[in-house]
C-alpha cells in the first residue's frame, strides 16, 4: 500500500523473487514536493523528484509489479481464509471520480504510505502517535505484531529522506521474500562463470550472464537513461497543498 520511494523499492525486490505483487497507490507520492533531489547516492548533480519516481515506477513495472490506483481504505482477514488479507480501495478524489470498490485478495499487505495507517486498524497492528502523527510499530526488519503485515519507509518513523526510504523498502521487501515460500539466495547479476566455475549452481534469485549479455544491458541503460533526463518533466512542481487551490499541491508556473 503505497507507491512512493519506499513501496515501489520494496515491490521491485519480491518481484524480482519471483512473488506476484500488487501496488496500491493514489498516484501521489510526497516526494513529488521536493523541487531538486540532491542526495541521493549516484545522482552527483541532483535529479528532478517527479523523474526519480518516475524511474522508480518503470523499474518496478518492468520487475513484474502490478500497479494499480486507489486510495485504500480498509485491510481485514476473509472469513473463508484466515491466513489471507482482502485489501479495500477506492477511487481517489484526486485522482478519479469513480465510487467503485476493489478488493486484493493478497498473502501478505506492506503498508508504505504516509502519512495514514488508520486503513490497518481492523487488523489490530501497533501503532504509536506522536502529535498529529501516527507510526506503525515493526521490528528491527520491518514486521509488525500482526503475522503477515509489514511497513516500510516513513509510516515507520524512519528519517524523512529518499534514500533512507529507499533502503528500509528493499529491506523489508526481502524479509516478505524470506518469510515466503520461495527459494531465494540473494538478487545478484554476475558474471558468466561466477558460480559455476567454481563448481557451484548458480543460487535462486542470481543470475550469470556472459559477456555479450552484459554489454547490451550497459548499453541499454545508458540510452535509457539519456532519454529519461534528455527533457524537463512535463508534470508541474508539486508544494504543500495548503498555499495552492489545488489537491495534489501543483504550481502554476
Amino acid at each position: 500500500v503505497g507507491g512512493g520511494v519506499a513501496g515501489l523499492t520494496t515491490a521491485t525486490f519480491t518481484a524480482r523473487a519471483g512473488l506476484d505483487t500488487i501496488v496500491v497507490d493514489t498516484d501521489e507520492s510526497i516526494l513529488t514536493r521536493n523541487a531538486h533531489l540532491e542526495n541521493v547516492p549516484g545522482f552527483p548533480g541532483g535529479i528532478n523528484s517527479r523523474r526519480f519516481l518516475d524511474l522508480l515506477a518503470e523499474q518496478a513495472d518492468e520487475s513484474g509489479v502490478r500497479r494499480e490506483t486507489g486510495l485504500v481504505t480498509d485491510v481485514e482477514r476473509p472469513d473463508d481464509d484466515a491466513d489471507a488479507f482482502d485489501v479495500r480501495a477506492v477511487e481517489d478524489s484526486a485522482v478519479g471520480d469513480s465510487d467503485e470498490t476493489r478488493v486484493f485478495r493478497t498473502d501478505a499487505v506492506v503498508a508504505a504510505s504516509w502519512s495514514d495507517a488508520s486503513y490497518l486498524n481492523g487488523l489490530g497492528v501497533e501503532t504509536r502517535d506522536a502529535g498529529s502523527k501516527t507510526y506503525v510499530v515493526v521490528d528491527e526488519l520491518g514486521r509488525t505484531d500482526v503475522e503477515g503485515v509489514y511497513a516500510a519507509g516513513r509510516l515507520t518513523e524512519k528519517y524523512h529522506q529518499a534514500v533512507v526510504a529507499a533502503g528500509h523498502g528493499a529491506e523489508v521487501g526481502l524479509t516478505v521474500v524470506h518469510d515466503s515460500d520461495v527459494a531465494y539466495y540473494h538478487d545478484w547479476v554476475t558474471p558468466e562463470g561466477y558460480f559455476t566455475d567454481r563448481g557451484r549452481d548458480v543460487p535462486p534469485g542470481c543470475e550469470e550472464i556472459d559477456a555479450a549479455e552484459r554489454e547490451t544491458r550497459h548499453a541499454d541503460a545508458r540510452a535509457r537513461m539519456r532519454e529519461a533526463i534528455a527533457d524537463p518533466h512535463p508534470e508541474p512542481q508539486r508544494t504543500h497543498p495548503s498555499l495552492v487551490d489545488d489537491e495534489l499541491g501543483r504550481l502554476d508556473e
